[in-house]
């Protein structure tokens, strides 16, 4: 893998922090005490093309590498990752899963949308009592004619209150995970109600939402893929989400360098900067290491879904190195901050807040530890 950027990959990095610094990093302590984005800025975004990345043109995407795409979600990352979130989900969990399974009219009908930020998608698969055991969720679609209804409950749904089309597994047998179906819902159905989650540690500006579903009734075309394959579905995509996840905790780790360093050098202390001091070096170069470290997992990742090769223990060892790297940075910068780093006048504490869940989401660390396990002995650890 050659581990250089491309010409157009260091300009749409350079686009995106330009971009983002001017138009993202002064608002996002406002931003996380408010606990919400300014959605303004949703549009802006898609003009840069954040939303478009990989998206094909035909579907009024930008096309693009996914190398590209990891570099996006780094910026965003670092320069706040309730906005990462935002697209990750959108046009990545929902778009990619239309990309790839939907039919041409399905296609037709959501990706230049979901591209160009003028609808937003969320991705309802957690439930109350179904986190990381997702093939045995409850939520229900019975068939009645042509139609589908649904009924359940999602938690944790990214995107939720502000969603126009929630992507739904349901349960259409009791054939465990062969069992699952996925559902295109639009958010205005009648039956369909999207409660917003308050009083979150981290990700504040994201909207986070309880779903509810009461006799939800969609047509059978609304069906993803097949019946039955809604599992498949989830899975497959959450690898790429993966992907992104990872790289949005490179972008924390490196936020997390970059406000370090600018601090230690400006502070003195005993007549010098703290930068001068041992033990801040020490914390600097472990951010500094698990950085580069991280950002490589991620890269190798991104080149090999490029390259049409399997990437799924790829995804699992980014995500699972990146999600804790960015805790540990996040706990340094801190500890380089001192006290400065425990009140939000600086990015540390949202940092390691923000940070904190990506160990959770998209599957735990542990989660991540049992597929790489398996992908190492060839022994299943689930069952």
């Amino acid at each position: 893998m050659d581990l250089s950027l491309s010409d157009e990959q260091q300009a749409f990095r350079d686009l995106a922090r330009s971009f983002l610094d001017k138009e993202a990093v002064p608002h996002r302590t406002r931003w996380d005490r408010e606990e919400a984005v300014d959605l303004a800025i949703v549009p802006r975004m898609a003009e840069i093309g954040f939303f478009g990345l990989t998206i094909p043109e035909e579907y009024g995407g930008l096309g693009g590498d996914y190398v590209t795409y990891a570099l996006a979600m780094e910026e965003l990352g670092r320069a706040d990752s309730a906005l990462r979130g935002i697209v990750s989900v959108s046009s990545g969990l929902v778009g990619k899963s239309i990309l790839f399974f939907g039919s041409e009219e399905q296609k037709q009908e959501w990706l230049p949308q979901l591209a160009s930020a003028s609808r937003l998608g969320c991705f309802g698969l957690t439930e109350p009592d179904t986190g990381s055991d997702a093939g045995n969720l409850t939520s229900r679609a019975t068939r009645d004619g042509d139609d589908w209804v649904l009924n359940g409950q999602k938690l944790f749904i990214t995107n939720g209150t502000w969603a126009d089309v929630a992507l739904v597994f349901a349960r259409t047998s009791d054939d465990g995970p062969r069992g699952v179906t996925a559902f295109l819902v639009p958010t205005d159905s009648p039956g369909f109600e999207a409660r917003e989650i308050k009083g979150k540690l981290g990700l504040r500006g994201q909207a986070t939402a309880e779903l509810f579903l009461s006799d939800v009734r969609v047509p059978s075309s609304a069906v993803l893929g097949e019946v039955g394959q809604g599992f498949k579905i989830a899975m497959s995509t959450l690898d790429k989400g993966r992907l992104a996840v990872a790289a949005g905790c490179v972008g924390i780790v490196q936020g997390c360098l970059e406000t370090s360093v600018e601090y230690a050098t400006s502070r003195t202390q005993f007549g010098r900067p703290i930068a001068s001091f041992q033990l801040v070096q020490d914390m600097l170069a472990d951010i500094s290491v698990d950085a580069d470290a991280a950002r490589l997992l991620v890269w190798r990742c991104a080149d090999l879904v490029d390259r049409g090769e399997p990437f799924g223990t790829a995804a699992s060892k980014a995500k699972l190195f990146a999600s804790e790297a960015a805790v540990r940075a996040a706990n340094n910068a801190i500890q380089v901050h001192g006290g400065a780093g425990y009140v939000d006048d600086y990015p540390a504490a949202k940092y390691l807040r923000d940070a904190r869940v990506m160990t959770l989401y998209e599957g735990t660390s542990q989660i991540q530890k049992l597929l790489i396990g398996r992908a190492e002995t060839g022994i299943n650890a689930f069952v």
